[in-house]
Order: C-alpha cells, then sequence, then structure tokens
C-alpha cells in the first residue's frame, strides 16, 4: 500500500511498558510507533489504545494518567501531535482487546471509513498481519480500507508472533461476538502458556 496515502484516521497500538524508576515508561516499540503516527498524514483522528498488559501478572493499577495509552498521548503531544485530535483507550491488554475496546467505546464512530477513508494501523510490520486480521474480525475493515503503517525499528516477532498468528486464526475461526472473542484468547493464552 502507498506510503503517500492518507488515513481518514490513525490507530495506534501499543507494544508495551518497561520499569522505570518514576514507575513504568513507554518501551522503545510503543515510542516507535507514537513516532510513526506523529510523522504520517491523517485526517481526523489518532486513537492510541494501550492499557496495562501488566495487569495479566497481577500488577497493581498505575496511577491516572499512566497508562500505556495515555502516555503514547503525552508523547505524541510532546512531538507536536494536536491534542484535540487525539482520543485514547486505556483498557486493553492485548491486540484483540485494543480493538474491541476501540469499538466498544466509540473512538471510531462518525468516520466513515473505507477504502477511499482507510484506517491506518500503526504497528510494527511483524505485527500487522495479525493486526488487520483482527481489525477485519473486529471492525470489518479488509484490504484497501487498512492502511499500513509500520514502525521504525528491528524486525521482531519471530516465532512467537507467528505462532500466535496461526493460533488467532484457528481459535476466531467464524466468531465475531466480543465476548466469545474475549472467551475464546484466555483460553489460547492459558494454553500457550502451558506450551499445549
Amino acid at each position: 500500500m502507498a506510503a503517500d496515502r492518507v488515513a481518514a484516521a490513525l490507530l495506534v497500538l501499543g507494544n508495551g511498558l518497561v520499569p522505570s524508576p518514576s514507575g513504568f515508561t513507554l518501551s522503545a516499540g510503543s515510542l516507535a510507533r507514537v513516532r510513526a503516527a506523529v510523522s504520517h498524514p491523517y485526517g481526523e483522528r489518532v486513537v492510541f489504545s494501550g492499557g496495562w498488559e501488566q495487569a495479566r501478572s497481577g500488577a497493581a493499577e498505575p496511577p491516572p494518567g499512566c497508562r500505556e495509552a495515555d502516555l503514547m498521548r503525552a508523547a505524541a503531544v510532546g512531538l507536536g501531535l494536536d491534542p484535540a485530535v487525539v482520543r485514547v483507550e486505556c483498557r486493553s491488554r492485548s491486540t484483540l482487546e485494543n480493538l474491541l475496546h476501540v469499538r466498544a467505546d466509540g473512538l471510531l464512530d462518525g468516520l466513515r471509513l473505507g477504502p477511499e477513508r482507510p484506517l491506518g494501523l500503526v504497528t510494527h510490520a511483524w505485527h500487522l498481519p495479525r493486526a488487520r486480521y483482527l481489525a477485519a474480525k473486529v471492525l470489518g475493515l479488509r484490504g484497501d480500507a487498512l492502511l499500513d503503517v509500520p514502525a521504525a525499528g528491528r524486525p521482531g516477532g519471530g516465532f512467537f508472533e507467528y505462532g500466535i498468528r496461526a493460533a488467532s486464526r484457528l481459535c476466531f475461526l467464524g466468531v465475531r461476538d466480543p465476548d466469545v472473542l474475549l472467551r475464546r484468547e484466555r483460553r489460547m493464552v492459558a494454553m500457550m502458556r502451558r506450551g499445549v
């Protein structure tokens, strides 16, 4: 897809937080995604999506304003992004939850997204195939209605990303209901952790 296409909106998917002396800060991957969003042309809106992945391991809730999407928003505004166009989704712990919460919260409502007005998915190239698959499933956007906006950085994902992409396609086959998708994702993650 052409790098010079303008997205009607950008959806920036988080890539995690790392511990810092003051609590947590954006990972290098999340910061690369913020930079990609700030430098890519968009029409009306930029949505940052990322919550508190550490909740899966039982970590305490962060103070207000310190979830991943909040920190991405602050970094983007610091790089010159107009705060009036920004929306945030701060509850998610996975790519599937990113998309489900963005839809449930209406963060893309009113944009008339489609091939002429695509949604730009901002993430790393290794993550784009799974993000596109889930965006089709959750948002109903496919093909030219999605615009790849890859973040700079080293290749990543590797075997783990390939495995989770394949497992997602199998586990989510034929399912669109949000509750069923979430239940299946939790079972898939539990199985992968057990090495099944």
